[in-house]
């Protein structure tokens, strides 16, 4: 996947930079697959606002896609690569042989027509989908349970992977994108191959209105805002935040703010830093 830069007839194009792409095979999604993502603005149930600076996007259709390549002994065969507005990597709309359709995340590598296998008796191939049992030491995978059955949370963003390092009773240590080592139970499945799209990092959206597509409103700084509005507001001037980093609400916003009493911190072997 190359990214590509535009010729600057426009302001917003002189700084833009985009990926080509040339690999994808069709515009439209599969209909039975998409539903009308809804502008919760980041309200939650209650309508309150949960998440700041977001509102305004574009229409967009969610794509439902399988995380938990569950279609065990059923070939499937790729009939296209897409693209898709809710997540950087791009996914693959599978026909299975009993005629179901189902999208996954497409790795790097994938091509229309190719065929695919979940289960035991997979073989280690870009875009099969194996327990962590049956998987060789060292390969790259993505898109890895946590909890077998719950379908794949870890490592599932454009150009991300996961290494398969050891496996030791009825766990397995995986390398984490983060760079940290966490046991996983073996009976869990994961993808083998990286995730497509690894230029997504480098792309350059060129314009404030791009970002307002996307549904990210205008951020203010707190030591910009007045006292009443931010802990880090008010003073005469330019003036730092006068106190270690907080949250508007007065909550710690820098160093150690993960929960370490939670119960899934015993299984990190080692953390990122």
């Amino acid at each position: 996947m190359a990214i590509k830069s535009f010729r600057p007839v426009t302001a917003g194009q002189r700084q833009k930079i985009g990926v080509s792409y040339a690999e994808l095979t069709v515009r439209k999604p599969e209909k039975s697959l998409s539903n009308i993502l809804t502008k919760t603005s980041a309200r939650g149930s209650t309508g309150k606002i949960t998440v700041r600076h977001k509102g305004g996007r574009q229409k967009r259709l969610y794509r439902e896609i399988d995380f938990r390549r569950d279609k065990t002994g059923i070939p499937g065969r790729v009939a296209t690569i897409e693209y898709d507005p809710n997540r950087g990597a791009f996914i693959a709309l599978i026909n299975y042989r009993d005629g179901e359709k189902k999208y996954i995340l497409a790795p790097q590598g994938m091509r229309v027509g190719e065929d695919i296998f979940s289960g035991d008796t997979a073989e280690i191939r870009p875009g099969n989908a194996l327990p962590l049992s049956n998987i060789p030491l060292g390969t790259v995978i993505h898109n890895v349970e946590m909890d077998p059955g719950k379908g794949g949370k870890i490592a599932r963003s454009a150009g991300n992977s996961a290494i398969l390092m050891n496996k030791e009773g009825k766990y397995a240590q995986v390398k984490l994108p983060s760079g940290s080592i966490r046991l996983i139970l073996q009976q869990c499945f994961a993808t083998i191959g990286t995730l497509s799209n690894e230029d997504h990092k480098n792309i350059k959206l060129g314009k404030a209105g791009k970002s307002r597509h996307l549904g990210i409103r205008p951020h203010v700084r707190g030591v910009a805002m007045a006292p009443n509005a931010h802990p880090h507001g008010g003073g005469e001037g330019r003036s730092g935040t006068g106190m270690p980093p907080k949250t508007p609400w007065g909550k710690r916003a820098y160093g150690k703010t993960r929960n370490r009493n939670k119960k899934s911190s015993r299984l990190i072997v080692k953390g990122r830093k």
